[in-house]
C-alpha cells in the first residue's frame, strides 16, 4: 500500500476530481443521494457564492499511488466564530475509502489549515451557512438519503471515534405519514390563533418570493434561527443567492407564510417535493439529459415524498400555535399533489420545542447525525 499524500485542489482538473470521487464510491448504493455537480463547484467560487465574503474555504484530495482516494473542504465561517466566540475550522464535504489511513490524513490537513489561520478547535461535518448540508450519519444507513442532508456509510462514524473525535451536537430527521385530513388538534390551535391574534395565511406568487418576499422569508429565519447552533447571519447577497438557486425548483402552493393584522410576516414553511430519485437518475448533472428528469419530476411529480427544508416562527411568537396555521394549510395541498410522507431536514435533539410538535402527527425520529469536534493539537 502506497502513502497517502494530501493536496490543495488548485486547478479545473483537481476539482473535477473533487466533485467526481462521490460518484465512484458511492456506484453500488441504493441509498445515496448525489448533489448537483454545479452546486459543489459554485460552493467554492467566489463569483457564484457571496457568502465567500465572509469565509475562508480550501478543498483538499488525497492520493495513494496517483489514484484519488478522498476528499475533504476547510471552511472557517468569520461571522459564526465572531457570534458564537470560537475559533474553528469546520470540516465539510468529507469522503474517503474505508482506511484510517486516508481520513486521518484528511483531517489533519484540514486542522493544519485551520491552525496556520489561527484556530484552535475543528468540527464537522459543516458547510459556510446553514443550507449547506451538515452532520454526519451514525444511524439508519439504510435509507434514502436527500437533497438537503448528507449520506455516508456506516464505517465514517467509525473512523472519526477512532481519532479522538468527540460528539458537540446530534440531529435528528422526522418523518410523518401525511393524514387524510388535518388532525383536530391542529385545526382547533390554528382557528384560537387565527382569533386570537389575528393571523392568516397568505400563499406567495413565484413573483412576490423572487422580490421583496423572498427578503422576507430569510430575514424571518435570521431573528428565528439566531440562537441554533452554528448559525451566522444571511445577507441579502446570500439570500439572492439562495432565492436564484432553489425557486426554479420550489412550487409556490408548497410554501406557506403567515402575517399578523399588521401584514408582518411571523412565520414562513418552505417545502418541496423531493428529488431524491430524480438526482440518482440524472447522477447530480443537469446537462446534456439531467434537465428531462426534473422537469418530470417538478412538473408530473413522481416521489411521495414532501421535504420540509425550513420553518421559521418570530421570536415572539413560538409556542402560541402559529405553526398549526401551516399543518392547516400544507396538509390539504399535501394530499391534493398525491405526497404520502413528509421529512424535515435535520433537527437539534434537544430542541424540545420544535420536535414536539409533530406529536399529533405520530413522527419517527430517524437519520441520526452528528456534529464533531476536536482540539486541534499543536
Amino acid at each position: 500500500m502506497g502513502e497517502i499524500k494530501v493536496v490543495k485542489v488548485e486547478n479545473s482538473r483537481q476539482m473535477n476530481a473533487f466533485v467526481q470521487l462521490p460518484k465512484r464510491l458511492y456506484a453500488d448504493s441504493q441509498y445515496y443521494v448525489p448533489d448537483l455537480d454545479s452546486d459543489i463547484r459554485d460552493m467554492f467560487n467566489p463569483q457564484k457564492n457571496t457568502a465567500l465574503k465572509y469565509a475562508d474555504i480550501q478543498a483538499f484530495l488525497a492520493y495513494r499511488d496517483d489514484k484519488v482516494v478522498g476528499r475533504i473542504a476547510g471552511i472557517i465561517n468569520k461571522s459564526a466564530n465572531e457570534r458564537w466566540k470560537k475559533s474553528c475550522v469546520r470540516f465539510g464535504l468529507i469522503e474517503f475509502e474505508d482506511d484510517i489511513a486516508i481520513s486521518d490524513a484528511l483531517l489533519k490537513a484540514v486542522e493544519q489549515w485551520g491552525a496556520e489561520r489561527g484556530m484552535t478547535q475543528i468540527q464537522g461535518p459543516m458547510g459556510i451557512i446553514d443550507f449547506d448540508k451538515e452532520g454526519m450519519l451514525v444511524e439508519d444507513f439504510d435509507l434514502m438519503g436527500s437533497m438537503i442532508d448528507i449520506y455516508n456509510p456506516s464505517y465514517y462514524p467509525q473512523h472519526m471515534e477512532q481519532l479522538g473525535y468527540k460528539k458537540e451536537v446530534d440531529w435528528l430527521q422526522v418523518r410523518v405519514e401525511i393524514p387524510k385530513e388535518v388532525p383536530a388538534k391542529y385545526a382547533r390551535v390554528a382557528n384560537l390563533a387565527k382569533e386570537m391574534f389575528g393571523l392568516r395565511v397568505r400563499k406567495l406568487s413565484r413573483k412576490e418570493i423572487l422580490g421583496e418576499y423572498g427578503q422576507r422569508v430569510f430575514r424571518l429565519m435570521n431573528e428565528a434561527y439566531a440562537p441554533i447552533f452554528g448559525y451566522s447571519d444571511l445577507t441579502e447577497e446570500m439570500v439572492s443567492d439562495l432565492i436564484k438557486k432553489y425557486i426554479p425548483i420550489l412550487d409556490p402552493d408548497l410554501i406557506t407564510t403567515v402575517e399578523n393584522e399588521k401584514g408582518e410576516m411571523v412565520c414562513a414553511a418552505v417545502t418541496t417535493g423531493s428529488l431524491s430519485h430524480t438526482l440518482r437518475k440524472s447522477n447530480g448533472q443537469m446537462f446534456p439529459f439531467g434537465w428531462i428528469y426534473f422537469l418530470k419530476t417538478l412538473f408530473f411529480k413522481n416521489e411521495d415524498t414532501a421535504n420540509m427544508m425550513l420553518i421559521a416562527v418570530r421570536p415572539d411568537m413560538q409556542g402560541l400555535g402559529v405553526n398549526a396555521l401551516v399543518f392547516d394549510d400544507l396538509i390539504p395541498i399535501y394530499n391534493r399533489k398525491g405526497y404520502k410522507y413528509a421529512e424535515t431536514g435535520p433537527q437539534l435533539e434537544d430542541n424540545v420545542k420544535e420536535l414536539s410538535q409533530w406529536k399529533p402527527l405520530n413522527p419517527k425520529m430517524q437519520k441520526r447525525r452528528r456534529c464533531w469536534i476536536k482540539t486541534i493539537e499543536k
